[in-house]
This record gives C-alpha cells, sequence and structure tokens, in this order.
C-alpha cells in the first residue's frame, strides 16, 4: 500500500516554536507519509531530514506591506491548490495563521484533500489591539477557519478560545500539545557555551525581541534585584533590540544583561543556568517552557490564558488566571502578567528557596513518541 501525500506548510523554519515543532514531525512521521514540505520564505535553521521534498511557494518578505499580505492570500491559496493537485496531497497540515488562510482559500477554490489547520496562539488575545490588523485577523479566523475539515490547537487554552470566541464547533477542534525530543535536549544540552561565562545565578529567557514576549518588563524588574549576585540572558532576535539595548543602558545594567541573539541550540545555556524566567503577555504553548524543565530548569511564567499554567499547574483549572499574588508549583512559578512587583518577588524566591529536584520530570509528558502518536490519530482522519 503506497504512503498518503502529506503536505505541510508553514511560512518559513526560522527559530519559533512551530518551526521546531515541524522540524520534529519531519523526522518522526517519513516512515508514515509522503511528505512535502512548503514554504513562504527561503529560511530554514532548524535540522530537517536530507531527503526532505521542499517545494517553495513564494519567497516572500518578512518585512511585506500589511495590506500586499492580505491581498495575496487568495492568490496564494490558488498557487497551493494548483501544486496540491498536481502532486496529489491526500492530507494538507498547516502551521500559523497565515498558512492556515492560505491552505483553506485552497479548499474554498476546489482543494480537495483534508484540511488541517494547527493554532499556535491564543487569537482573542494576540489580537486584542482595537486596529485595523486585529479586526481583519479575527474576521478571517472567523470565516475561514470553520471550513477546515479539522483544527488542531496545540494547548486547551487555545481551544477554549476558538470555540468561546471563534464559533468553532466543538467536533472539528482537539488539542494536541507540542512534541519534543527529550533525548536530543539532552545531548544538546551538554555542549559548550563559548561566548558567555556563568559567573553568578543565571536567569535566562528565550523569545522574540518583541512586544508580545514582554522583554521590557523583565528587565525593569531585573533591576530590582541584587545585580551583584544574579545575571540575566535573554536569547533570540527582534524588531525591539535596538530599543532594550537602549533601556539595559540607562539602567546600567550592561554587566548583568545580556542580549546574545538567536542561537539554535538554547538547551547549553539551560544546563548551565539556575531558573528560567517568561515574562510573556500572551502565549499559545510556549515550547521553550518545557524545553528548560527537560534541562532541570525550574521556570517562572506569566499565567498568559494558554499554555503556561497547563504545563507547569496540570492539576489545576485551566480557566482560572492569576490577577494577583503568585502562585507555587513543584515545577516553577506563576505570576500574573504584566506585574512588576509579583515578577521580582517570583525570582527572589527563585533564588533562594525554590527546591527544583522534580521539575525534569514534568517534561516527560511532551515526549516525541507519545505526542506524535496523537498526531497520526488527527491526520488518519483525512484517510478515506
Amino acid at each position: 500500500m503506497s504512503k498518503q501525500k502529506l503536505s505541510i506548510l508553514i511560512y518559513s523554519l526560522a527559530g519559533g516554536g512551530a518551526e521546531r515543532v515541524v522540524s520534529v514531525l519531519l523526522h518522526e512521521l517519513k516512515e508514515q507519509y509522503d511528505i512535502t514540505l512548503v514554504l513562504m520564505r527561503k529560511k530554514i535553521d532548524y535540522e530537517i531530514p536530507k531527503d526532505t521534498k521542499i517545494h517553495f511557494l513564494e519567497d516572500s518578505n518578512p518585512y511585506e506591506n500589511g495590506i500586499v499580505k492580505l491581498l495575496k492570500l487568495p492568490y496564494l491559496g490558488w498557487k497551493y491548490k494548483k501544486f496540491c493537485q498536481r502532486n496529489g496531497i491526500d492530507i494538507s497540515l498547516a502551521f500559523m495563521n497565515r498558512p492556515s488562510y492560505v491552505s483553506i482559500f485552497a479548499k474554498i477554490f476546489g482543494n480537495k484533500n483534508y484540511t488541517i489547520i494547527s493554532e499556535r496562539t491564543t487569537p482573542s488575545m494576540m489580537y486584542r489591539e482595537d486596529n485595523i490588523l486585529s479586526k481583519v485577523s479575527k474576521v478571517l479566523i472567523k470565516k475561514l477557519y470553520p471550513k477546515a475539515d479539522f483544527i488542531i490547537s496545540n494547548s486547551e487554552g487555545n481551544r477554549i478560545d476558538l470555540l468561546d470566541n471563534f464559533q468553532i464547533e466543538a467536533s472539528k477542534i482537539e488539542t494536541v500539545y507540542n512534541p519534543f525530543d527529550l533525548d536530543k535536549i539532552k545531548k544538546l544540552s551538554l555542549e559548550k557555551v563559548d561566548n558567555y561565562e556563568f559567573t553568578k545565578f543565571t536567569f535566562i529567557s528565550v523569545g522574540r525581541l518583541d512586544t508580545g514576549k514582554n522583554h521590557k518588563l523583565l528587565i525593569d524588574a531585573f533591576s530590582e534585584l541584587d545585580v551583584d549576585k544574579v545575571e540575566l540572558i535573554i536569547l533570540g532576535e527582534g524588531s525591539l533590540r535596538a530599543e532594550l539595548e537602549k533601556q539595559i543602558k540607562e539602567l546600567n545594567l550592561e554587566k548583568s544583561v545580556s542580549l546574545l541573539g538567536f542561537d539554535n541550540n538554547p538547551y547549553k545555556y539551560f544546563s548551565k543556568a539556575d531558573a528560567f524566567v517568561f515574562s510573556s503577555l500572551y502565549e499559545g504553548f510556549p515550547n521553550v517552557l518545557v524545553e528548560a524543565l527537560a534541562c532541570g530548569l525550574p521556570v517562572i511564567s506569566t499565567d498568559c490564558k494558554s499554555g503556561p499554567r497547563e504545563i507547569l499547574s496540570p492539576d489545576s483549572d485551566f480557566s482560572f488566571q492569576l490577577q494577583e499574588s503568585i502562585e507555587l508549583s513543584d515545577y516553577g512559578i506563576l505570576v500574573p502578567i504584566n506585574k512588576k512587583k509579583e515578577l521580582i518577588e517570583a525570582m527572589e524566591y527563585m533564588m533562594y528557596k525554590f527546591d527544583k529536584s522534580n521539575v525534569e520530570n514534568r517534561a516527560k509528558n511532551f515526549n516525541k513518541e507519545r505526542i506524535v502518536k496523537e498526531y497520526i490519530k488527527v491526520l488518519n482522519k483525512g484517510i478515506k
């Protein structure tokens, strides 16, 4: 029996959580499916199987005008439909919003394959601003997402958001957490760090330097600690680098806070740091929290509507969200969103009191073998 032909559509494989998931799936699904990776930008930062078939739908400019991006969606949907027809694609799996829109436009234009999209963030939070981009994005989700054959959410928070705020049918959506290659993470964590010396209690954070990750608050909170005893590493690149560099200079933190840019192996830093700290305003399922736990690193995270609570406090009510005070768990500390005082309290608790002996066990719940089986169950819904 020939393999089902699977197309995995994503914007690019530049650094990011969804991109890392795709790199894992390409390795783990290649024996079961005939896979083509379809990209909208010619950038691949993650390791993928050498024999992976790749098709570029376009080579997009990441700074392209938003109106142009919007107007191109139907055209790209038509191109994707033609690609799927030429190559006999049986199942289409799209990651992230824009590729999902493209995939559904292809279906509207007559694409007959089983169309699955994967929601990676909480739309009502991501598009909460009162501007044209947010309004258009919410309209696109409400109009297009219901036309997909099936939707994977990568957290319960995302699933609930789509049910409550975007009128998605419950029967068409299922939560499948992100898969992690824990053995690979452990191996990579043993590599040496050549560009940094760990001399004090070290907090580390990873994420794009943008408003959503809220690094400004993190740096402000860090400045209130005893900087003679502590240091902060931030891994990632983004549009706010210059602004954050200016903030660090104004607070006289040049010797204590380091922006080290993107590194494809953050785990070598995790294994040598003392705690992970995450100040994000909203998330889908933050991979980096599981990756930190896998390296034995306890986590401080804001209690976003989706993701962190499910990881750090799995027995709690996922619909609950902290508004004040901190919450301790076996794996880390949850703090309210955008609250400097509570973030400082959590960081100080982590420095002097937290027992991190149990954190690594939590990561085992997300091992790739377990999660990939759940992906296969969803993909096989499309087998006729």
